[in-house]
């Protein structure tokens, strides 16, 4: 696109012989006929600044739509905290289906695995001898010896080669640990020496474990070689002592009895999920309660998106007396209409809600300037009755008097923002208009090339014709002069 033709094909000096400024002359005749394109110029300018201020509004609805979209999801109004009165204890968190109201908790035992450890050895690096490991999970029955083993269901036992070069205690335990067996294996030393130490990966009575070992040269030593790492409650005595039962959880909720493998308890509440961190001395007080706060702050950025967006649309749409200038979108009847449809979103009232009407009714009052202002007292005693507020702001009627405030603002922006929406034909308009001012720039450019190039040649034969003129007056005078001379 051109932007200046005033230097095209200009003359930088006086005519030669006649005198005359024919630069000069042709820079202040271009300068009357480049008046239509810098009318074209300009409004390049005011049409390129109005696009953008389309794409700016267009984006201040994408976040109120944004805004509306948290406001209207079903999970903010079914939303609840709960809070524990001794965090040392017990924790609790809230997930779908959680109800408000108050638990009593009281624990009495953590869930544990099992642990069991050798006997000493002087080193990490005494050797055992060669062989296997079967480690099997399951829950061992009562009494001491326990009375018998039951397998864990959907678990199988593991069987792990200690060969030669692996017959070390530090060995052994890398190869346990690699087996993914259920247990994990750790090697202890003090002042007698070092031990093997096997404990359950998870707890609960039925993670506990027993170890069996076939040694590849048997020694008929238990004590001694790969058999001290066996370990079987059920027998008399076993090479390898327990020093942690498994055992699943104990405690009460409301007074009723539950058991749980885990230190984390999921669906004994609806909703709640419950972390034991230690043994209670009585009961725990549990509270839940509906979330008021998250429905607050989505509330509070809502207002801020309308506002912003507000104000935008009110200082690109005014003329600033003081300055005697108007804003981009002055006069945009794209604009003035979404400025007009979000006044009368806020101006109907609503069916929604049987406590409220009208979003000043909650503490959300229409300013003189197009905003929202926050009563907080008013806003916080709304959010006393969530299942009315929902319905004022995010209800789903069969027309528009029966839907919420913040369901009319989501429709209105998805309209607006949709492929066939205002925004894009508004857009694809102005970009339009744009690539034919540009089309036109570049036609009168080249007219105005054609007219500098013309009144050059016109003004330069004139100022050849006058320097011609000028040499005959001088030859005409000297003639004459020359002539009375003679005569006198």
């Amino acid at each position: 696109m051109a932007t200046s033709v005033s230097g095209v094909g200009s003359i930088t000096s006086t005519g030669i012989g006649s005198g005359l400024d024919v630069a000069s002359i042709l820079d202040r005749l271009m300068a009357v006929e480049q008046r239509p394109l810098n009318l074209l110029q300009t409004a390049a300018t005011n049409l390129s600044t109005k696009l953008s201020n389309v794409g700016k509004l267009q984006g201040y609805f994408a976040t109120l739509r944004d805004k509306a979209n948290v406001l209207t999801a079903p999970t903010l109004w079914s939303g609840t905290t709960a809070t524990s009165a001794d965090t040392s204890a017990v924790t609790v968190a809230t997930g779908s289906g959680a109800v408000a109201g108050s638990y009593a908790v009281n624990v009495s035992r953590l869930a544990v695995g099992q642990t069991v450890t050798s006997t000493a050895q002087p080193a990490s690096t005494s050797t055992l001898g060669t062989g296997t490991l079967t480690i099997e999970l399951g829950t061992w029955g009562a009494g001491e010896p326990a009375a018998d083993f039951t397998a864990k269901a959907g678990s199988s036992p593991v069987t792990i080669n200690i060969g030669d070069g692996e017959t070390s205690l530090a060995a052994i335990r890398d190869k346990i640990n690699s087996a993914g067996a259920g247990v994990t294996a750790t090697l202890v030393t003090d002042a007698s020496g070092t031990r093997l130490s096997l404990r359950s990966q998870a707890t609960g009575s039925e993670n506990a474990f027993r170890v069996s070992v076939a040694e590849a040269t048997p020694d008929g030593n238990d004590a001694t070689g790969l058999s001290m790492l066996a370990y079987d409650a059920s027998a008399a005595a076993s090479p390898m002592l327990r020093s942690t039962t498994a055992a699943n959880a104990a405690l009460t909720v409301n007074g009723i009895a539950l058991s749980s493998a885990s230190n984390t308890l999921s669906g004994v509440v609806d909703g709640l999920t419950l972390n034991l961190i230690k043994p209670t001395a009585g009961d725990v007080a549990v509270s839940v309660a509906t979330d008021t706060a998250s429905a607050k702050t989505a509330i509070t950025d809502f207002v801020a998106a309308f506002n912003t967006l507000a104000g935008f649309i009110r200082t690109q749409t005014a003329y600033n007396a003081d300055s005697k200038t108007a804003g981009a979108l002055q006069g945009d009847q794209s604009t003035l209409s979404l400025q007009s449809q979000l006044r009368a979103v806020l101006n109907e009232g609503s069916t929604a809600s049987s406590t409220w009407s009208r979003l000043s009714d909650i503490g959300l009052a229409l300013k003189s300037d197009g905003t929202l202002e926050t009563n907080a007292t008013k806003l916080d005693n709304a959010l006393g009755n969530l299942p009315e507020l929902k319905k004022l702001l995010a209800g789903d009627g069969s027309s528009t008097a029966e839907m919420g405030f913040v369901r009319r603002f989501k429709n209105l922006a998805d309209a607006a923002l949709g492929s066939s929406g205002v925004f894009e034909s508004r857009s694809s308009s102005l970009q339009a208009s744009i690539d034919r001012n540009g089309k036109s720039q570049d036609t009168m450019e080249l007219k105005l090339e054609k007219t500098r190039a013309r009144l050059q040649a016109q003004y330069s034969a004139l100022d050849t014709k006058m320097a011609s003129l000028t040499n005959l007056s001088s030859y005409m005078t000297q003639q004459i002069t020359q002539m009375n001379r003679s005569s006198g």
